[in-house]
């Protein structure tokens, strides 16, 4: 009786919430000294192209600085899941400190739910500033909707669910590092954010619909806005199977380590 007693404590709700709790505590504490920086970049990110953008296009009609504006706080997001994520596991990796989370006596997928809790918890303060201050740059009347929570929450899951599974599937840091830098570039330079997709070529606006990032800003600007965005549910359905398929990839590569 004695030795069944833990095993049957490891199972049910109560089990679980103490294991995020306990993950969501050993994550805080070991990223201490750098979560106020992540929070700064991710609205810098953001907050800064929503102000440069209108230096680069100048005086625009409203239609356009509403794209521009709800295409924004999409950059705050991005940063958080789909870059600091696995970069988080490639210094774990570094540090050798890896194998040791993974000892942990909680269930391997509170680790997961803990890195998206905390990205989550400061995307949306970010998210929020960012919107504010394009609100306040091109002095829009933005038509905010309740979609606009599944909007944040499915992006940050999402992008949070890739960078989960780049950072375990990919073993060499190094490697990771270069492909989360790559992310950023094509991110703020070669996608569909804060300018229509129709300007695109066609073959770089094919591969966006296929990319989360379009879809991404997407799902945003629909529930900033209306007007510009038609068949969203489209992009929540891509959205959608990205984090799937995030989530498999990363149960493949955590699974390896059994």
């Amino acid at each position: 009786m004695v030795a069944a007693a833990p095993a049957a404590l490891r199972r049910g709700a109560p089990y679980w919430l103490a294991g995020l709790g306990a993950m969501l505590r050993f994550d805080l504490v070991s990223s201490r000294e750098w979560l106020a920086v992540l929070f700064i970049v991710q609205v810098l990110m953001g907050a800064g192209m929503a102000i440069i953008y209108g230096f680069y296009l100048g005086d625009m009609p409203v239609q356009a600085a509403t794209f521009v504006a709800t295409g924004a706080p999409t950059l705050a997001v991005i940063p958080l899941g789909m870059t600091l994520s696995p970069q988080l596991v490639a210094s774990r990796k570094i540090e050798g400190t890896y194998d040791f989370v993974w000892s942990l006596p909680v269930p391997r997928a509170m680790a997961a739910l803990s890195s998206f809790v905390i990205f989550t918890a400061l995307a949306i303060p970010g998210f929020v500033i960012t919107l504010l201050i394009a609100w306040w740059r091109y002095d829009l009347a933005l038509a905010v909707s309740w979609w606009v929570v599944p909007a944040v929450l499915l992006t940050s899951l999402m992008s949070a669910s890739v960078g989960f599974a780049m950072g375990h599937a990919i073993a060499n840091p190094a490697i990771t590092g270069v492909l989360t830098n790559l992310v950023i570039f094509v991110a703020l330079m070669f996608s569909p954010i804060a300018f229509p997709i129709e300007n695109f070529p066609g073959w770089l606006a094919a591969a966006h619909r296929v990319l989360p990032f379009w879809h991404m800003a997407n799902v945003v600007r629909a529930s900033l806005a209306r007007g510009l965005v038609s068949d969203v549910w489209v992009s929540y359905l891509v959205l959608g199977g990205w984090t799937v398929g995030a989530w498999a990839a990363a149960a493949w590569a955590v699974g390896r380590r059994r």
